[in-house]
């Protein structure tokens, strides 16, 4: 008999007092007495760290950074402090769904990264795509489509959200560290090493409620035309790097 699958929730929390404490409710309805919760403050100058203090659960460890970062530095070092078999990424501001422990760890397990959809938490509704205006979903029907996933991860119509997605440990290998270009999107750095290597699993469930408002870390306003082409260029180096670490998995 196999033993239990150990989780760590990967978070990077930056001035969220006002939805922390909500969130990691939420989150630790979820986990059993194994598991941990990684909490990496970047430099935070509101009550953020004292608020995650304040629950009082022994599966939190928070690391409070005296440096500001960014929110992609900051996730890397939580993902590389994190000690489970799989790794869950949490915002700091959402809610998490009843059931997604287990959904996201058996898709994870399977494949190597597992990334849902999730719904707004006001309204229940689906995001809508920037395209389209239609529901934007992930199909479980398309999760071993490596190109066309990439293709769309490049076109900037990938609904991939870092809040929705977990990574088997064995993973790390080719996810971490990040790569010294890479300014945003974690997300999508993690889904194109997945895409590239065929270890990605889309899971049609919802695993968790977005809260969508003005501090959120990506924002939902266009872009302007120069910083889309400096975006696309990232991804294209991220492809191409992508490609050289899967390497790493055989």
């Amino acid at each position: 008999m196999s033993p239990p699958t150990r989780v760590s929730v990967c978070m990077a929390t930056y001035n969220g007092a006002v939805y922390v404490e909500h969130q990691l409710r939420s989150i630790l309805s979820e986990l059993v007495e194994d598991d941990e919760i990684i909490v990496v403050d970047d430099a935070s100058t509101d009550d953020t760290v004292a608020v995650i203090a304040s629950i009082g659960d022994p599966r939190i460890r928070v690391t409070p950074q005296s440096v500001n970062r960014g929110y992609v530095r900051t996730f890397e070092t939580a993902l590389l402090a994190a000690t489970g078999d799989v790794l869950l990424l949490a915002d700091q501001d959402d809610e998490w769904i009843p059931g997604r422990r287990a959904v996201l760890v058996d898709a994870a397990t399977r494949s190597g990264v597992a990334a849902s959809n999730l719904v707004l938490l006001d309204s229940g509704d689906p995001l809508r795509s920037p395209v389209s205006g239609r529901p934007w979903l992930l199909r479980a029907a398309t999760s071993t489509q490596r190109l066309r996933n990439e293709a769309r991860i490049l076109a900037g119509v990938a609904p991939y959200f870092g809040c929705a997605m977990a990574i088997r440990r064995d993973m790390l290998a080719a996810i971490t560290p990040f790569p010294s270009f890479l300014t945003e999107s974690h997300d999508l750095w993690i889904a194109t090493v997945a895409n590239t290597a065929g270890r990605m699993s889309h899971v049609e469930q919802a695993t968790v409620r977005r809260r969508i408002h003005g501090a959120n870390a990506s924002s939902a306003s266009p872009r302007g035309l120069r910083p889309a082409i400096a975006s696309r260029w990232m991804l294209l180096r991220a492809w191409r790097e992508a490609g050289r670490r899967r390497r790493a998995l055989r």
